[in-house]
């Protein structure tokens, strides 16, 4: 067994998750929150009852508020907050990090304001080379690891050292298996855009929707991810793998999929604004379908799912309005659009 300083920034449902995953492979880990109830809970009580309600957590995990002391020796940082305070955290970070520190993040995001991937915005905060910052991705639901059910993912980055370090702190015999890939574009890419797919499936389901339209919106919706992927510099066989068709099925036909449950309730006629209230946690396909949807006009590529989910966040298009607008596009060859893709450098 290892016995290394892991930090996690920040103590929400995956992060804590993910703990569990280091701390169960014998590193000492130190997770961060700006909550000090919620410090005091996990350090008291083994408790995160707010993300992971019913969950006991491991003594190798110790919260705490002071960032500086969370980073303080530590040989890994994992970062695993919202897209949106991703470049706030790693500034914090940044004065008290060890510049060896292997760096990874979870997160499923772009930057809404820059339309940057996580990998940069971080490694622009830390002062690093991106070529070393680590993406971990993949079907993985807090709610399932929290409990040791078995999961896969996979850990991405462009100097490969830097994924196998991490693929060897995370994995483990009993239920966290780590794939490593050097498509570090990709895999942000597939995590991040499976989010706005996943709105669609959960309006979809909340309008009554059945088994053929989840299958076709799913399809659909990969073929969206790789033509976005593609033009920005991914492999389009990352897509196939578990960042790309892994997470979207996952995500799509979930219960555990904050972005299936906010689409849902969008279906039963409420505002964004409601359902974000009633979530009460982060819901990433929302900022992603804006940053999705500006990419999309900014590179050329045609995203008719991302459209007409904008038009239902951000415009005020009535959900059925939008699915008549997708099944009434002008008539297309599906293998047309695989042939693009297969036209990339990367298939050559």
């Amino acid at each position: 067994m290892v016995h290394r300083k892991v930090a996690v920034l920040v103590a929400g449902s995956w992060g804590t998750a993910l703990a569990r995953v280091l701390a169960d492979n014998g590193c000492s880990v130190a997770l961060w929150t700006r909550n000090e109830a919620q410090a005091i809970e996990i350090n008291e009580h083994r408790r995160n009852s707010k993300y992971l309600p019913g969950a006991e957590l491991p003594p190798g995990i110790r919260a705490t508020t002071d960032i500086a002391e969370a980073v303080k020796d530590a040989e890994a940082a994992l970062f695993v907050a919202p897209s949106a305070a991703m470049r706030d955290v790693a500034k914090l970070v940044a004065p008290h990090l060890h510049k060896d520190a292997l760096v990874i993040h979870a997160t499923k995001g772009f930057e809404t304001e820059t339309l940057k991937r996580m990998s940069v915005v971080i490694a622009e905060e830390l002062g690093r080379s991106e070529s070393c910052i680590v993406a971990l991705s993949g079907p993985s639901h807090a709610e399932e690891v929290i409990v040791r059910q078995p999961t896969t993912v996979v850990v991405a980055a462009q100097d490969l050292s830097c994924a196998e370090a991490a693929q060897d702190l995370f994995m483990n015999d009993a239920y966290f298996r780590v794939y490593t890939n050097p498509d570090l574009i990709g895999v942000e890419t597939a995590g991040a855009i499976k989010n706005i797919i996943a709105l669609g499936a959960g309006l979809s389901d909340g309008l009554g929707f059945g088994d053929n339209a989840k299958a076709a919106l799913v399809t659909r919706g990969l073929a969206e991810i790789a033509r976005l992927g593609a033009a920005i510099g991914a492999n389009p066989l990352t897509f196939a793998g578990l960042a790309g068709v892994g997470d979207l099925i996952g995500t799509c036909t979930s219960k555990h999929s904050r972005n299936w449950r906010a689409g849902s309730m969008l279906a039963q006629g409420l505002p964004l604004s409601e359902v974000l209230e009633r979530m009460g946690m982060v819901v990433e396909g929302v900022r992603t379908t804006k940053a999705g949807h500006i990419l999309a006009e900014r590179h050329g590529v045609e995203m008719p799912i991302t459209s007409q989910l904008y038009a239902v966040l951000f415009e005020g298009k009535e959900p059925g309005k939008a699915v008549g607008a997708l099944m009434g596009r002008e008539r297309t060859h599906e293998i047309e659009e695989i042939a693009s893709a297969s036209r990339t450098k990367w298939l050559r």
